[in-house]
């Protein structure tokens, strides 16, 4: 005799509102870090590799 159960698990990923905002703070300020770290630096191949980028969002790099 075989007995077959069938459940139906739904997964549901609700992030509270203070998770949420805790990723989007952490994800704004690596951003930042980026913008920083590709705009003023003074290494050519980091300046080179983000050149064109920097300037079609109007980021001066001069």
């Amino acid at each position: 005799m075989s007995i077959i159960s069938s459940t139906s698990h739904t997964a549901s990923s609700t992030a509270t509102l203070s998770q949420r905002l805790t990723a989007a703070i952490v994800a704004s300020i690596l951003g930042a870090c980026l913008v920083y770290f590709a705009g003023f630096s003074h290494i050519e191949a980091v300046h080179n590799a983000a050149h064109d980028t920097r300037h079609s969002a109007a980021f001066p790099c001069h």
